[in-house]
């Protein structure tokens, strides 16, 4: 065997060990990889989905991105649609608004995990103090028994606060201070109020109702 034939054997062994194969276009593996990679950047993107266990039951929000990267991996199927249509440069998708889980998953009661996100969800986007509904950009954090006097980070010990009443209250307890008191009692995450936040952000999607409502629409 001669030297260029030792070369070119290498060369092969080389070049197949690091090739890389690429998604074929137009398929759902190739539209997934485009949805994480920011080919749809639409606002509508952000939209809130609902998402149903196998059984129909309502178990969690997504958001469209993640909602059309479970349809297209065969996770999940879109149930309803919102009616508008996503353009990519490979193909057109109508935009979910709730999708089902095609094999069913044991939720726990408790799922949420303590972070800033889900303290302003389970109080509404509501200063716990002045009662006054912001954006989450405009919300701070309190501790209700302040860090430095002992206080834990714990759903018991968070809430949502503006940032006036939060610079207000500063280092204080509550029962030192005459004008503030807490719209209510901080709770961890329960299905009760996972079911209420379903409710009151698919208060305006008439596709969200036969899911979140069919009790109380039957009742009625």
């Amino acid at each position: 065997m001669q030297a260029g034939d030792i070369r070119k054997m290498r060369t092969k062994r080389t070049g197949s060990r690091h090739h890389t194969t690429h998604p074929v276009p137009g398929t759902a593996r190739a539209e997934a990889i485009d949805i994480r990679m920011g080919v749809f950047r639409q606002p509508a993107m952000q939209t809130p989905v609902l998402v149903l266990n196998a059984s129909y039951e309502p178990i969690n929000i997504c958001g469209a991105r993640r909602a059309l990267v479970l349809v297209l991996k065969g996770v999940a199927r879109t149930e309803e649609e919102q009616g508008s249509v996503l353009h990519s440069h490979r193909v057109n998708m109508q935009m979910p608004s709730v999708i089902r889980l095609l094999e069913y998953r044991r939720i726990p009661h408790q799922t949420r995990a303590l972070s800033r996100k889900n303290i302003l969800l389970r109080d509404r986007n509501t200063c716990q103090y002045c009662q006054e509904v912001l954006t989450a950009a405009e919300l701070t954090l309190d501790h209700v028994i302040p860090r430095c006097r002992g206080g834990l980070s714990t759903w018991e010990n968070l809430v949502a606060c503006c940032r006036d009443c939060n610079r207000r209250k500063g280092s204080q307890m509550l029962h030192e201070l005459t004008d503030m008191r807490l719209l209510r009692e901080p709770r961890p995450f329960s299905l009760h109020t996972s079911r209420h936040i379903m409710r009151m952000i698919g208060s305006a999607d008439a596709n969200w109702r036969k899911y979140l409502y069919f009790e109380s629409d039957q009742a009625a």
